[in-house]
């Protein structure tokens, strides 16, 4: 008896469903072998879609309809598991076999149903979330073809400070990626850029014709991170469709404003909290910095008061070290800020890969649908993955309008600005040899 008791029960664990046929209600048995073999089957179909079309797998993996199937195959699968071994353990009759192989069979048997039922059940619940998340951040909206080949997506790090009224962007990046190959650039704004002008048939442009500030404007400062704060709370009639597009006055207001500074069409954008980006890092285990000097992590709210330092080398960050690494503003300039801001973002981007994102992906979801807001399409994720698959295989390219590339803030030449972004966008010729 102890031997039939590992028969069946390690056929049950080999192909679920023939134990059934060999001693059991056979009917039984057929069907969990084919659904055995059908398992099988769209397991080999998913390896071979992996190396020959992952664009399809992608699709399905971020689609509210591919992960719902995927959600009801595993948590059908894990009932018919569960079935299966408990229909196995009374027809292997355990009861009957010795003491000792009792004892020895049953734990087996019970440690591959936790492991196989447990693990489609949790796969199932993964894909649950993760849709709920997607479909939380990202917008239903048709795909946005490239502009001269590229895509260009707005990078916004907010920050509600308690000397503010509301949030204010103090890190502004453009993110140009090159749509077919993915090489990217990032383009550093600084916060305190002057007199930025309006792209033509921007609802400021009227209202500035000169430049954001030429003449005040309706906030204390009239510094480029202010345009948003004044569109958001002052001028918001001006961007009416805003909302209805998955955005906000102050953000539509931003994208204005940098495509009239850089001359660069923007089609998306992304806002992260700052402190929101902190629980990010850390959902995702934390991000590794080669620090070049150290960095003080303030202790008021003047940021005069050091608490303590991050120091030179490679460090391993969490949220609330990389969140003081990006914003620290002790005895240092915004220029600095913005180059430590930008080497954060090339860690992100380098470091964080689709396979740490999905074993990840409950913590990313608490964190992430709270803070992120963004407008780019869910049905335009799967392009996109597989986009920044190509971005973190190329170096990434940097371009910083600060004064060490003789743009003065305070009073830029936009004509000149927009002749480094176009520079900075010419796409690098590899040398391959070839004649």
């Amino acid at each position: 008896m102890t031997k039939r008791a590992w028969w069946l029960l390690g056929l049950n664990v080999l192909i679920p469903g023939s134990a059934q046929l060999l001693a059991g209600n056979r009917k039984l048995g057929r069907f969990g072998v084919v659904a055995s073999f059908v398992f099988i089957l769209i397991v080999v179909v998913l390896i071979v879609l992996s190396f020959a079309a992952p664009m399809v797998l992608l699709t399905v993996g971020s689609s509210t309809l591919g992960l719902w199937a995927i959600a009801l195959i595993l948590a059908f699968y894990a009932v018919v598991w569960l079935v299966l071994t408990v229909n196995a353990w009374q027809l292997a009759n355990l009861g009957r076999a010795t003491p000792a192989g009792r004892t020895v069979v049953a734990a087996f048997s019970a440690v591959v149903l936790v492991v196989v039922a447990g693990t489609a059940g949790y796969g199932a619940y993964v894909a649950t979330t993760a849709n709920s998340f997607l479909s939380d951040v990202f917008i239903s909206a048709p795909t946005k073809e490239p502009i001269n080949g590229r895509y260009n997506i707005l990078l916004l790090g907010g920050d509600a400070g308690a000397d503010r009224d509301g949030l204010r962007p103090d890190s502004i990046t453009v993110a140009s990626i090159d749509a077919e190959t993915g090489e990217a650039v990032l383009i550093g704004l600084p916060r305190n850029l002057e007199l930025a002008p309006f792209v033509a048939g921007s609802p400021l442009a009227d209202k500035y014709p000169e430049g954001y500030g030429a003449y005040g404007c309706d906030v204390d400062v009239c510094l480029l991170n202010s345009i948003y704060t004044e569109a958001e709370l002052v001028t918001p009639e001006l961007y009416p469709d805003a909302a209805d597009s998955g955005s906000s006055p102050g953000i539509e207001a931003m994208r204005d404003a940098v495509e009239g500074i850089t001359g660069l069409g923007i089609q998306y954008y992304a806002l992260i909290e700052m402190q929101g980006f902190s629980d990010l890092v850390d959902s995702l285990g934390g991000v590794t910095i080669n620090v070049e000097e150290a960095v003080p992590i303030h202790a008021d709210a003047e940021f005069t008061i050091v608490a303590e330092w991050i120091q030179p080398g490679v460090q391993v960050m969490d949220g609330y070290h990389a969140l003081w690494y990006a914003r620290s503003r002790h005895d240092t300039t915004d220029y600095d800020r913005m180059e430590r801001q930008r080497k954060l973002q090339q860690a992100v981007i380098e470091q964080f890969t689709p396979s740490n994102v999905l074993t990840k992906v409950q913590a990313i979801a608490a964190a992430g649908s709270k803070v992120v807001t963004t407008d780019i399409p869910q049905g335009s994720l799967p392009y996109f993955v597989n986009l920044a698959s190509k971005t973190r295989a190329l170096p990434i390219g940097s371009l910083e309008l600060i004064p060490a590339n003789d743009v003065v803030p305070e009073d830029p030449d936009f004509e000149y600005v927009r002749e480094l972004v176009a520079a900075a966008l010419v796409p690098t010729v590899v040398d391959d040899g070839a004649e």
